[in-house]
């Protein structure tokens, strides 16, 4: 047991000093001739009528360790260790077609779709929504609040971007996404990417070092290929080194198995938590009804009369 304001318990002297009056101190009490009779041998009622006539100190004293805020440590508990999610996804021109030949269902849109289930199952990660085409824009910043990405939505379909972000640099995100997080000192990190197409920015080697940098910042990343067909051999030299995947993706129903897939082979860590003080009022509260109810009873009785 602890307390929040331990000095206040210096005014426990008060209480003591009032104990000690009433049990050993104190010889005023006026002398009647009835006290010189001859009685019945009462061995209880001493220590009984010292005990009510204490009571108003003890309340004193538990009015004391009241004020002064005992605590005691809560149980012990784990809390979930932080995951830094950085979603890289594509919003290039063909982000805008359908997801495959003859579906009605738009790439961007269950791309989105995905997303958001994928963040709502990663409650308490820091996620971030980087989007790039053939230039990369950090959108939505690091954040636990997971709204930030979802009402992102409306602003990002491809089809209302400018034509600078209609070819696809995936080289240039997975940096842009690297420098985001190799900047955070907490928790894992991960970069979940999100395309259709090659990148005009991978070949010579450069997806074999851009995932040796990745590895090097302790960064796993999965990357999913959405549309037709199977995923970019690029893609998997970029992803090898990191110890992640390279998934493809023809309908909703597969993307969603996907994000499913990740969230389990990423999954969220626990660590034990120091234990916290927490306010602990009951049993002094108790005690003060039960000491003001023994104190009320004596009123009828058990008292020195007269002082």
């Amino acid at each position: 047991m602890m307390f929040a304001h331990s000095w206040v318990l210096l005014f426990l002297a008060a209480p003591m000093v009032l104990l000690l009056w009433e049990w050993g101190w104190r010889r005023d009490r006026i002398a009647f001739p009835i006290d010189h009779a001859r009685h019945r041998k009462r061995t209880l009622l001493s220590p009984t009528l010292r005990l009510a006539a204490g009571l108003p100190a003890l309340l004193l004293a538990n009015a004391i360790l009241l004020l002064a805020g005992p605590q005691r440590l809560d149980d012990p508990r784990n809390v979930r260790e932080l995951t830094n999610i950085e979603i890289c996804l594509d919003v290039s021109g063909s982000m805008g077609w359908p997801i495959s030949t003859g579906a009605n269902q738009v790439r961007y849109e269950v791309a989105m779709d995905a997303i958001g289930r994928f963040t709502e199952a990663r409650q308490g990660d820091a996620c971030g929504l980087t989007i790039f085409g053939g230039e990369t824009v950090r959108w939505t910043p690091l954040t636990k609040d997971l709204d930030a990405i979802h009402l992102a939505t409306p602003f990002l379909d491809p089809e209302n971007q400018p034509i600078h972000m209609r070819s696809t640099r995936i080289g240039g995100a997975l940096r842009a996404c690297l420098a985001t997080l190799s900047q955070q000192e907490e928790g894992d990190r991960m970069i979940v990417l999100v395309s259709d197409g090659q990148s005009q920015d991978l070949g010579g080697g450069e997806a074999g070092r851009i995932g040796g940098e990745l590895r090097d910042a302790e960064i796993t990343l999965f990357a999913i290929h959405i549309g037709d067909g199977e995923a970019p051999a690029q893609l998997s030299e970029v992803v090898g080194p990191t110890g992640g995947g390279v998934f493809a993706a023809h309908d909703r129903q597969a993307l969603q198995r996907v994000f499913d897939e990740i969230d389990g082979m990423q999954k969220a860590k626990l660590k034990p938590a120091s234990p916290k003080p927490i306010d602990w009022y009951a049993p002094f509260a108790l005690a003060g009804f039960v000491l003001l109810g023994l104190h009320l009873l004596a009123q009828f009785g058990l008292r020195y009369t007269p002082w």
